[in-house]
């Protein structure tokens, strides 16, 4: 007899990928084109590629903690289990604010795009039926959710390759670098290393996605494949971002050409392909932004649903599994109910903190790894496992530590706010660590399990 009151088991190796890179927004290289290439005196390319590497380290380290903790709570679960329950907590409120935030700022974006295409047309109804439409597909099912974020990935991936095609006759014309290989976007004499690291800084945050993919373990058809799908939404994700942008910065060696740099995207497809093309290169954002939405929403109502599961937050509510969608419908529609603010601030105001969060989760899983093999399970007498459980995680926590150095400030700012006030509830919740936080031991979606394969 099916238990309905956990999650269905509806997805495969192709779809967790498909919403970790819909996730990751794939039309975003040309959105912040121009920031990037101002920052690093164009080399876009080669940032998204120091990103890249840096974000594979502390993939590798969610790959070997989802193999052990096939559960949804991601960072917030391997925190908990292997280090301490009360870090745990902190590191799932911290992580709260990325995922909560990205939710808004896709529902943000689209009242942005409706806005230009139908200015006369109030704010709040394109937020409103945005939600409504979202936080509906999620609460009916993740199988049909994925297939709404498969079809939007889909169009969207194909638009980016239709620009590449574009680009390839452009650069044979004779614009831009005026030649399809070329180095320039790469290296050139007035490229800096921090300069680089600044724009990487910027960009590796186009790659918050894959970790959103552990999310989706306990609605895996095989948890085994989660693992899999990580390194292949790092590696896919990263591969468009680069040659997007390759092409991108061979088209424009400098920002000189564009009126706005602060969201280029518009300008790209116009002067690559015309007015035509950049009409459907705009509704291709639209598509990625949405597929985000639906992403998002999906993955932050499943750790608000496992923290709710653990007694963290009350239980009858955010712990509850509709017993005919199973799904978490009070996590859905409270993302939705939070969303709806997207009504009136700016897009700088929501974004200028979203990235604390990541780099908490970030970093502490590639600690969990070193906590639970190597002084939980002993494993570093051998020189692999000295490689695996130590080197590895460490240089991807070295890489997240530089990503912190050049953290915005007002990042830091919001992001020290929003973990006082979740210390406080802790405090509360905790009665001054008189009593426990919730019920820590391992349920069975957390039990240690070490998967093979």
């Amino acid at each position: 007899m099916t238990d309905k009151t956990i999650l269905k088991r509806s997805l495969g190796l192709w779809a967790i990928v498909g919403l970790g890179l819909g996730y990751m927004t794939p039309t975003v290289v040309f959105d912040t084109f121009g920031i990037v290439s101002g920052d690093t005196n164009g080399v876009v390319p080669l940032a998204y590629l120091a990103a890249m590497v840096a974000m594979l380290f502390t993939a590798l380290s969610y790959g070997k903690m989802v193999r052990v903790f096939p559960s949804a709570g991601s960072a917030y679960t391997y925190t908990k289990e292997t280090i301490n329950p009360h870090l745990g907590f902190m590191v799932g409120w911290a992580a709260l604010l990325d995922y909560i935030l990205l939710p808004m700022v896709n529902a943000l974006i689209i009242r942005i795009y409706m806005q230009s295409l139908f200015p006369s047309v109030p704010a709040w109804i394109w937020v409103v039926c945005y939600v409504i439409i979202v936080t509906g597909i999620i609460v009916w099912s993740m199988n049909s959710t994925s297939n709404v974020n498969m079809f939007l990935l889909v169009f969207s991936i194909a638009l980016i390759l239709a620009f590449i095609v574009l680009a390839f006759i452009q650069l044979f014309h004779g614009m831009g670098q005026g030649t399809i290989f070329t180095t320039v976007p790469l290296f050139h004499s007035n490229v800096h290393v921090s300069s680089v690291l600044m724009g990487a800084t910027v960009v590796c945050f186009s790659f918050i996605g894959f970790d959103a993919v552990t999310m989706y373990t306990e609605e895996a058809k095989d948890p085994k494949a989660v693992p899999k799908a990580i390194m292949l939404t790092v590696l896919i994700g990263g591969g468009i971002f680069f040659i997007a942008a390759y092409f991108t910065q061979s088209l424009f060696p400098n920002i000189s050409h564009f009126k706005n740099t602060d969201d280029t995207l518009p300008e790209i497809g116009l002067y690559v392909g015309g007015k035509i093309f950049q009409l459907l290169f705009i509704a291709g954002g639209f598509a990625c932004t949405l597929a985000s939405g639906l992403s998002s929403h999906a993955s932050v109502s499943r750790l608000l649903y496992v923290m709710g599961r653990n007694g963290v937050f009350p239980k009858k509510l955010f712990g509850y599994v509709h017993p005919k969608f199973r799904t978490p419908v009070f996590d859905i529609v409270l993302v939705g109910a939070i969303s709806l603010f997207a009504i009136a601030p700016s897009l700088d105001l929501i974004s200028s903190v979203i990235n604390f969060g990541a780099l908490i989760a970030f970093t502490f899983v590639n600690f969990s790894v070193i906590a639970y093999f190597v002084f939980r399970k002993k494993r570093y007498k051998t020189g692999r496992d000295v490689f695996s459980y130590i080197i590895l995680p460490l240089i991807g926590a070295g890489c997240t530590g530089v990503l912190w150095y050049f953290l915005h400030g007002d990042a830091l700012k919001g992001g020290i706010v929003w973990v006082i006030i979740g210390f406080i509830y802790m405090l509360f919740k905790t009665k001054f660590f008189r009593a426990k936080l919730a019920d820590f031991g391992f349920d069975e979606a957390e039990k240690p399990t070490e998967l093979n394969g």
